[in-house]
């Protein structure tokens, strides 16, 4: 129990380190301040432009993978491996509990974002086979509706279908997928209510019929 203890707190403490937040401190912004209030890589790019947002985005995807694919098979000072914990349940609470650092960031009076790259590095660190089918609904989804906010909802959902139709038996995994999918519902909950009430924001440059409706 203490590996699973430990590597899960690192795992919420590395998560906890927000990449808006940092990168914004060094420009002498709070990107909770501006816009959405939102501090992930769809607000950054709508309040400070590309370079920041590519920065932003990089460091919640590299934290995520790291917390997946690297923390939990670490060996750490004074924490021995533990031959009777699962490593498929290590990894999934790891990537969990690295998803909620993002979200709920200690660091930052856990006012984060909505864990979205941070999600993204963690797939890849768990399952880098189903990030083509999650990456392809995403682009699917953002190109048809424009809504950035749904795609990656349902691009989160497609991983544990994906999964159960790769491996069945992959109980982890399914799991996981199957709770981040009601997370990630949940911490989009305002972008829900603003397209029932059609105010929501659309990705104009990506959506298809946003680029017919602007053409002469």
């Amino acid at each position: 129990m203490l590996e699973l203890a430990v590597k899960t707190l690192l795992a919420y403490l590395l998560g906890s380190l927000m990449g808006a937040l940092l990168v914004g401190r060094a420009r002498g912004v709070d990107i909770r301040e501006l816009g959405s209030g939102n501090a992930g890589g769809t607000n950054a790019l709508r309040t400070q432009g590309k370079a920041f947002a590519l920065a932003v985005v990089l460091i919640d995807v590299a934290k995520g993978w790291f917390a997946a694919a690297v923390l939990p098979g670490l060996a750490l000072p004074g924490v021995p491996l533990d031959p009777a914990l699962s490593r498929e349940w290590l990894v999934v609470a790891c990537a969990t509990a690295a998803v909620l650092g993002h979200v709920y960031p200690v660091w930052y009076e856990f006012r984060g974002g909505k864990g979205a790259a941070t999600l993204l590095g963690v797939l890849g660190g768990v399952q880098p086979a189903l990030l083509l089918p999650v990456i392809g609904v995403w682009l699917g989804v953002v190109v048809l509706t424009g809504y950035v906010g749904l795609a990656t909802m349902l691009a989160t959902a497609a991983f544990p279908v994906a999964q159960l139709l790769r491996d069945f038996g992959a109980v982890p995994l399914i799991a996981f997928g199957t709770v981040m999918t009601a997370f990630v519902a949940y911490t989009h909950r305002a972008n829900i209510a603003r397209m029932r009430a059609g105010t929501e924001n659309r990705a104009r440059r990506l959506w298809l019929f946003g680029r017919r409706s602007a053409s002469p």
